[in-house]
């Protein structure tokens, strides 16, 4: 039986971009934080991703889009709501970001997840700001094989980047990527759920999604003038499936 319950994931942060820079990137849609979707229409009222409807457009100030209709068998109502304000004479900006809805089943498995996951992407989002916008982006992302749905399989991933389990978030590393390059990076997020590498042209993203039963995930954001989407996705699901086929 399902039990709807309301649920409301807020956080605020400050980042070294302007407002329209920050407006920018959560509209664009086009996977350079986040995966690609269909940006929102510039209108109250206008249409956005998976269905979802405006219902507050003020560039580059405030942003909602909501859903009634999420088609995900715990979820009903779905909301996103980013307030952008200007600081240090416009040069920075602060971010007000408010998911709120409601989960029909599972609630503090989903809600653990959304919080988790929100800490990540907005990261995500402050190091592409920082490190890499306006640059056009190559997005790929895949999963692990079911193998990578254990309890322990996020370990084996880091693990398997080469990182020792006292590497903090911040460390220069040279993790081992695809058919055992050496890549160097910096380790710019790390905990039991989440890895984050940064490239001089990449976000490289590890979701430990084995932690709400699902299987480990990893997002490619390439910035490079060259890059290749469906190799590195590739590349990168030969290397997971790798990690998990002894499993």
């Amino acid at each position: 039986m399902s039990q709807d319950k309301e649920f409301e994931i807020v956080r605020e942060f400050e980042v070294d971009a302007t407002p329209e820079q920050v407006w920018e990137a959560i509209t664009n849609g086009t996977g350079a934080y986040l995966w690609p979707m269909d940006p929102p229409e510039p209108r109250v009222g206008g249409k956005a991703a998976f269905g979802s409807t405006v219902t507050t457009y003020d560039p580059p100030h405030h942003l909602t889009v909501r859903s009634e209709d999420v088609g995900f068998p715990t979820q009903s109502v779905n909301q996103l709501d980013h307030t952008i304000e200007a600081r240090d004479g416009g040069r920075r900006a602060w971010v007000r970001y408010v998911h709120s809805g409601i989960f029909t089943d599972d609630w503090d498995n989903q809600y653990d997840g959304a919080g988790k996951h929100t800490d990540f992407y907005l990261h995500t989002l402050r190091e592409y700001l920082t490190h890499f916008a306006p640059r056009p982006v190559a997005f790929a992302q895949l999963d692990g094989p079911a193998a990578s749905g254990t309890s322990d399989a996020f370990a084996a991933v880091g693990r398997a980047l080469g990182l020792a389990d006292d590497t903090a978030a911040g460390t220069r590393v040279q993790a081992r990527g695809p058919e055992g390059g050496l890549i160097d990076a910096v380790l710019d997020f790390r905990n039991p759920y989440f890895i984050g590498l940064r490239t001089d042209g990449a976000l490289i993203r590890f979701f430990g999604r084995n932690h709400w039963g699902a299987p480990v995930g990893i997002s490619i954001h390439d910035f490079a003038p060259d890059a290749d989407a469906k190799a590195n996705e590739l590349a990168w699901q030969d290397w997971l499936n790798g990690v998990f086929s002894q499993s």
